[in-house]
């Protein structure tokens, strides 16, 4: 008998997911309305195909991280819109830095360096860019990483290890790092 997805646990799963749905398709898209979009559509995906899900074939947070970055690419695809800064990302409340005992110094520095980090972000191309987002940003392994973009682990390492040299390079070039 195929399982149902029961209004209360559908729900809860929003609860649970909804914010790492969301700043994952921003870090990847760099636009909050287009996050918004895909936060939408990933939601209806998931109750639409709850019966499909196999914890066996992986966990639930890769299966609902496929399902995003998978809607991430079809909006990029349907929109035609290219990269966009991500400076706004402090502006919505997303900055991964906790401020709450921090000097004026302390986060004026963090303030910058985070505009650097975003703008060196820019430079990425979209496939640098999410194994970028989803190692990072989302603590996920190599291995969930790849699962997830269903490309090989080698892929994934090289992906990151390019992503992080150009990063490092735009960080050093804008006085970031030395």
């Amino acid at each position: 008998m195929a399982k149902q997805c029961v209004v209360e646990e559908f729900e809860a799963l929003y609860r649970d997911y909804r914010d790492m749905v969301f700043k994952t398709a921003y870090l990847a898209l760099g636009d909050a309305g287009e996050a918004e979009d895909v936060l939408q559509e990933v939601f209806v995906k998931i109750h639409k195909s709850w019966s499909t899900y196999d914890s066996e074939k992986g966990s639930l947070y890769a299966w609902i991280h496929r399902i995003t970055i998978n809607q991430c690419i079809s909006q990029r695809r349907r929109r035609h819109v290219p990269f966009v800064s991500l400076d706004l990302l402090q502006e919505q409340g997303f900055d991964p830095t906790d401020a709450h005992n921090d000097s004026p110094e302390e986060l004026l520095m963090k303030q910058e360096n985070g505009e650097k980090v975003r703008r060196a972000m820019d430079c990425l191309d979209w496939k640098h860019r999410v194994v970028v987002v989803l190692k990072y940003h989302n603590g996920l392994s190599y291995d969930e990483i790849a699962q997830i973009l269903g490309i090989p682990l080698g892929t994934v390492r090289s992906r990151l290890n390019t992503a992080m040299k150009v990063l490092r390079r735009e960080l050093a070039e804008g006085g970031a790092i030395s």
